[in-house]
């Protein structure tokens, strides 16, 4: 089933790329097999070869994600809690910085900002 889609794809780009193309950018036409070493080389650089689970999408994931961080953030003592808080605001201190964010010295990843800095009057 999966050669018989690539084949048929292939032929698609084919058809496409020399129908388009030549008369737009200029180029050759190319043959079936350069149509398909163009799909598979595409298919690599741009989306890779990966199972997709069925009937899975990004949605899905995310709530299945949340679900399972709230199950985890309630079965926490209020200890682990302010531990994994203080883990999150250092990983988020060290991405900014990283990124070359302006972040004041004197405001590191576990001190308070300003009370104008975060939008209070």
């Amino acid at each position: 089933m999966v050669v018989a889609i690539l084949a048929l794809v292939s032929l698609v780009v084919e058809h496409l790329w020399n129908w388009l193309m030549p008369s737009i950018f200029h180029l050759r036409l190319i043959t079936y097999w350069e149509a398909m070493g163009l799909l598979v080389l595409s298919k690599l650089l741009l989306g890779g070869f990966h199972k997709h689970a069925p009937g899975g999408n990004r949605w899905n994931e995310r709530r299945e994600w949340k679900r399972r961080m709230k199950a985890r953030w309630a079965g926490m003592t209020p200890e682990e809690r302010e531990r994994f808080k203080a883990g999150m605001d250092q990983f988020k201190y060290d991405v900014k910085s990283r990124w070359g964010c302006h972040i004041p010295r004197e405001q590191g990843p576990n001190q308070e900002a300003p009370a104008g800095a975060r939008g209070e009057a």
